[in-house]
């Protein structure tokens, strides 16, 4: 008994010791010794292997997380990514906003080295920033600066990669370390680890790149673009479909390479799981790289065989979801691919940072999935209520149109998001980025309030009438009263500023330039909504007048008046063909008698480059057809026509039967001469400046990369026009009159 109790007591004893050696510190802070409660509670254990711990960890340790040990290559392509090229860079910071302030947002294109040819691809991207309203060949102008050097593709095994490139960048006075420099790119990296590695220090420039991961991304200083493909339009770039089935043959389709070994093979390799054979469609072939068939597995001959039984346009248009998985980099051509087809991506690449996701809400338009939940995928998408697909495939439509229908549009949805920037007070709301007609269309400079745009909201009206400069100009009140008058006189052979061009006396009329495009000029004294624009000779009645601003009212997004014309496809010749003869259709209305918003008036002079204005000066018979063209670009839809009135006073109207007195026209008295801009461009020589015209739909349609007029059979008459009741029933009698 004496020798159990004395075992117990040293086996309590040891274990006590233990206990107070290896355990005191976590003991008080359990605060057993109540003299030290408070101090116990404050203090941080001491552990036993403290010896080993550093006290403190540097940055570079925090940015490669403290591993002393070899990196793999996943590791080192982190460690990049977070690490370098200044990754604490905002606008505030690595960005000079005062040389945005003296010349307003102006980018410069760098020249092209001698000897170094650029790429198909960053030729467009350069082109589309010379021929756009941003370029400036001055650099103490420019706010931006885009360089000359090819940097779209760093894999050095390509034939467009481009050496030494720091030593180049350092050559540059312009450099500055990159600030307020733009650098554009597309593929980074190479096999097998394909790391967001350049090759070179891009230091305080902003990347606008593909297959960005959010871990090396700067949130509010880059621009994460999509992967496009050398054959993608400079400009145009139309939708493949018109309509969008209410059903389609498939739910969720994918048909592409999957990697046998090596960055992305994971996902791919287990595409075959959700395949069902029926709605759901997942092949992929083996067939990749020289030496696929070294790493071959036993499904590879099935997968090959079954790879090309399906087309795979056939499966991208006539499915609902398509899968988009990441590849050796994030992005994949297949997702633009996807938008344009109005099937909807299911996107498994964790770690994109998606394509302008600072402006797009991709949440409407996308089904953004994990890569480790692949298996779910199938039952997520069937859930989706189909009111809700079709607001997908809908979404998916207008972002391929708005944003990525050209490299034109994807340039410069890049440098309106960076423009977004500099001015926060200033900017679009994300709002007016995922909507009709798209952020690039919707001029903050114009207004940042929604009631402004034509798109949204309708006001009141502003009569426009520009007058040759021939004496005293005679206001009369306008009998609408939701209109008020602001006519314009228009200078025809000095500048402003002469004495003789002074506004009659008691009036304000601000003078116009004589460039005809400047005609559209958004004017101050024009506060309201509606413009009416009237040429000198137009003759209206006022029961026109309201008539067409009460059609206005329900259509605020769209030209609305009495002369039109129209355009059609000339198979022998190969181009575009102008008519005003008489026919079933219209696409144009011509702003000789016209309602539109003002709002188009901005549009004309500030969206539109120079290039294509000076068009319009130098062709001298173009203005009206622009801002039709314009106005379809923008709205996708026709002009509307009201009345019965028909032709235009026009040289070619006059051979093709409009007679002296015919609908249209005043009377032979009451017409005035023609403007002097007009007469010398050969207003008064029919042929001559139909030619013109002709030659301007043609220039304006390659400008513009495709034919944005849309043609129409509609004309709008009032309710009771030409009924059999009685005269005083009808609003608008005095339509009916010959």
């Amino acid at each position: 008994m004496q020798t159990r109790k004395k075992y117990i007591f040293l086996t309590f004893l040891a274990s006590w010791l233990l206990l107070f050696f290896f355990g005191g510190d976590q003991l008080r802070r359990f605060a057993f010794f109540s003299g030290r409660k408070a101090e116990a509670r404050r203090s941080w254990p001491r552990w036993t292997d403290r010896s080993l711990l550093q006290s403190f960890a540097d940055p570079e340790e925090l940015q490669r997380d403290g591993d002393p040990s070899p990196l793999s290559p996943r590791e080192r392509r982190a460690a990049w990514l977070s690490g370098s090229r200044s990754s604490r860079c905002r606008m505030e910071t690595c960005f000079d906003l005062s040389r945005c302030e003296r010349h307003g947002f102006k980018v410069f294109t760098y020249p092209q080295e001698r000897g170094q040819p650029v790429s198909e691809t960053y030729g467009k991207i350069l082109s589309s920033i010379e021929r756009s309203r941003y370029h400036t060949l001055k650099p103490e102008e420019a706010c931006l600066f885009v360089l000359g050097i090819d940097t779209l593709d760093r894999d050095h095994l390509s034939g467009h990669y481009v050496r030494d490139v720091d030593e180049k960048l350092r050559g540059f006075p312009l450099w500055n370390g990159g600030r307020n420099h733009l650098i554009f790119n597309l593929y980074s990296g190479t096999w097998p680890g394909y790391s967001g590695e350049l090759g070179f220090d891009s230091g305080q420039a902003i990347l606008a790149k593909a297959s960005f991961d959010t871990r090396g991304f700067r949130p509010g200083f880059d621009v994460s673009i999509p992967l496009f493909p050398r054959e993608h339009p400079q400009r145009g770039g139309r939708l493949r479909r018109g309509s969008l089935p209410p059903k389609k043959k498939y739910l969720l389709v994918f048909k592409g390479k999957r990697y046998l070994t090596g960055i992305g093979s994971g996902t791919r390799n287990a595409l075959h799981h959700i395949h069902n054979g029926k709605d759901i469609i997942s092949l992929t072939t083996c067939k990749h790289g020289k030496d696929w068939e070294k790493h071959k597995d036993t499904r590879c001959d099935k997968d090959n065989v079954d790879y090309e039984r399906f087309d795979y346009q056939e499966l991208l248009h006539n499915s609902t979801f398509c899968i988009v998985p990441r590849g050796r980099r994030l992005g994949s051509f297949r997702f633009l691919e996807a938008l344009q087809a109005a099937c909807i991506p299911v996107l498994l690449s964790d770690g994109w940072e998606l394509p302008f996701a600072e402006a797009i809400d991709w949440g409407k338009a996308a089904v953004v999935g994990s890569e480790r939940l692949l298996l779910q995928i199938p039952s997520a998408v069937r859930c989706i209520h189909p009111e809700r697909v079709l607001a997908f495939q809908q979404q998916t439509q207008f972002l391929w149109d708005a944003y990525f229908s050209s490299v034109d549009k994807i340039v410069h949805t890049t440098l309106e998001i960076i423009k977004d920037r500099l001015s926060p007070h200033r900017s679009r709301s994300r709002f007016l980025w995922n909507a009709l007609p798209g952020g690039l269309l919707v001029l903050p400079e114009f207004s940042t309030h929604l009631g402004d745009f034509p798109f949204y909201y309708l006001h009141h009206a502003t009569p426009l009438l520009p007058i040759a400069d021939r004496g005293p100009v005679e206001l009369r009140e306008a009998t609408t009263p939701e209109l008020e008058m602001a006519p314009e006189q228009r200078a025809s052979e000095h500048r402003p500023g002469q004495e003789e061009e002074q506004a009659p006396h008691g009036t304000n009329l601000p003078l116009l330039p004589p460039q005809l495009s400047d005609r559209f000029f958004p004017f101050g004294a024009i506060q309201t909504d509606a413009v009416l624009s009237l040429d000198e000779d137009t003759s209206l009645s006022t029961s026109e007048v309201d008539f067409a601003f009460s059609v206005w009212r329900s259509f605020p997004e769209r030209i609305v008046g009495f002369p039109t014309q129209s355009h059609f496809w000339d198979p022998e010749q190969g181009r575009w063909g102008y008519t005003s003869k008489w026919t079933n259709e219209l696409s144009m209305v011509l702003t000789a008698a016209a309602f539109y918003h003002r709002y188009y008036h901005s549009l004309f002079t500030e969206y539109l480059p120079a290039g294509l204005r000076e068009l319009v000066d130098g062709l001298a018979a173009c203005e009206d057809i622009l801002m039709n063209v314009l106005v379809a670009a923008v709205t996708k839809l026709p002009p509307i026509k009201v009345t019965q009135r028909k032709q235009h006073k026009e040289g070619v109207a006059q051979q093709e039967g409009c007679s002296d007195g015919a609908a249209g026209t005043p009377p032979p008295g009451q017409r005035s001469p023609p403007h002097p801009a007009a007469a010398r461009a050969g207003g008064t020589a029919g042929p001559r400046r139909f030619s013109q015209r002709q030659d301007c739909l043609n220039q304006l349609a390659d400008w513009f990369g495709y034919m944005p007029l849309v043609s129409s059979q509609l004309r709008l008459d009032p309710v009771l026009f030409k009924d059999q009741v009685s005269v005083l029933r009808k609003k608008y009698p005095s339509l009916e009159r010959p």
